[in-house]
């Protein structure tokens, strides 16, 4: 996200200084992290999670949409860097994945085909196949087929415009070229106090991790792009706006495969139903991770639960961020949310064993000897008030900006990475409200559909899917 930010900024408002402090030794080592996600390239175009069924049943396509409509926006803008040279080889950080949905039992079924009927004539969706016949199955991905029951109540979609995303080297391509304009980068550097001064600007404490030297800086506008480290500097800062706001950490794991001739067999990415009480981001999935080149599987997540908001902080995290405004609630969900608590414990207690047989459910020839068990990043889902419920979970992202437009953060987890580029669009409007207008030719020479709905005008919709393949060399 602040790679993003950083790009867009240093090219809108070139002679405007710009400084990234990173904690770590190298950018791009927690949530960006090619292995601490799942590097697909959120479209929607296989997550269920975003087509719930209402209470009466009926599915609507709006949600699932928009998000599509946000990775456009992403992919465009990923296009025009290429373009420019700003980026390398599209082909070092986004290939071709198909994307494929997977559903077992006759009620999922039923869901599956109804999703189908609800996205047909969607210009986002053009190309989506649906499929009850194992032998389909086999074609598509044949690890889902192979000594499956033949009689078994099955189904699938494909869709082969989806992609695979190294999240981490674009974030470090992105940032190599604000450099190269004159942003500095400052790693091994902590932010350690935010203060907003009388005259609005802010006052920045920085510690440098390598000898422990101390550094003040000045700022006219912050962006805390922290992951799940966002909500204790948000806090820090003493903006209004983020009362109430509280944090839940998730951690995740995957199995993970590097064998040949299993990874030969699958070419996807292959999502199922979440479990009741899961959260959107545990939805089980068998994908395809290229990464620096090489091709993996990485199956799962299965959700864990440890204190800490980042992989690399402190056990401390979670009871450092209460406080009296968001204690209430923080309780209220969790009271309302045992379904989630009892998914997670059920997931603590899983043996290496059960979590293989949650694999075997996607994959029925998978062999222990041939995956190992890693640790995926940490996932900080937004609790926040509600005049109803006293308190909810959300499970997406959100933007938290100060009255006067000086500061504004990011908190929560999914789609993320994926809509990046539109959500710090979202920034810049909000807290530059006087200089958007002045920055929206500049924007729609590098964003084409900026501030337009490509679902709305399949011409357009085409037009840019076909342009943005052929630049960044996606198969469709």
């Amino acid at each position: 996200m602040s790679a993003t930010l950083g790009s867009l900024l240093s090219r809108l408002q070139p002679e405007w200084s710009i400084r990234l402090y990173e904690r770590l030794g190298r950018v791009a080592q927690e949530s960006s992290n090619p292995w601490n996600n799942a590097g697909t390239g959120h479209a929607a175009l296989c997550e269920l999670n975003y087509m719930p069924e209402s209470a009466n049943g009926s599915l609507s396509p709006a949600k699932a949409v928009s998000i599509n409509e946000q990775f456009q926006v992403s992919r465009q803008y990923w296009a025009h860097l290429v373009e420019s040279g700003a980026l390398d080889d599209p082909r070092s950080f986004i290939n071709s994945t198909p994307h494929m949905t997977f559903v077992r039992g006759r009620s999922n079924v039923d869901y599956l085909k109804r999703r189908v009927a609800a996205l047909e004539g969607q210009p986002l969706f053009d190309g989506l196949r649906y499929t009850e016949d194992l032998d389909t199955i086999a074609e598509w991905a044949p690890l889902l087929a192979k000594k499956r029951n033949p009689k078994a109540k099955i189904a699938a979609t494909r869709i082969d415009s989806g992609t695979d995303v190294d999240y981490g080297a674009l974030t470090v391509q992105l940032l190599q070229d604000i450099e190269s304009r004159g942003a500095e980068i400052r790693t091994d550097h902590q932010v350690i106090g935010l203060k907003r001064l009388k005259d609005g600007t802010w006052r920045i404490k920085v510690r440098n991790l390598v000898g422990g030297t101390p550094e003040v800086v000045r700022a006219r506008f912050v962006f805390v792009g922290a992951g799940g480290g966002a909500l204790a500097l948000l806090q820090q800062s003493g903006i209004r706006e983020i009362r109430g706001y509280g944090g839940f950490p998730i951690s995740g794991q995957f199995l993970k495969t590097t064998n040949p001739k299993i990874v030969a067999q699958h070419q996807a990415k292959v999502y199922g139903k979440a479990a009741v009480g899961a959260p959107p981001m545990s939805v089980p999935h068998l994908d395809t991770r290229v990464v620096d080149g090489e091709a993996s599987l990485l199956f799962g997540p299965y959700a864990g639960f440890t204190p800490k908001f980042l992989k690399t902080s402190t056990w401390f995290d979670l009871p450092f961020s209460i406080r009296l405004h968001n204690l209430i609630p923080m309780l209220q969900v969790g009271l309302r949310n045992f379904d989630l608590v009892k998914y997670l414990v059920g997931e603590l207690m899983a043996s290496r064993e059960k979590k293989l047989d949650a694999l075997r459910e996607f994959m029925p020839t998978a062999k222990s000897a041939d995956w190992e068990l890693i640790t995926a990043g940490q996932r900080v889902q937004v609790m926040k008030k509600d005049p109803e419920k006293g308190g909810i979970l959300q499970f997406g992202t959100e933007v938290i900006s100060g009255a006067d437009g000086s500061i504004a953060g990011l908190l929560g987890a999914s789609p993320g990475a994926s809509t990046a580029v539109p959500i710090m669009l979202e920034v810049l409007g909000t807290c530059f409200p006087d200089r958007i207008g002045e920055w929206e030719p500049a924007i729609r020479e590098m964003i084409p559909s900026y501030g337009s709905t490509l679902s709305d005008d399949p011409e357009a919709a085409a037009e840019s899917l076909a342009r943005t393949a052929a630049t960044l060399k996606l198969t469709a």
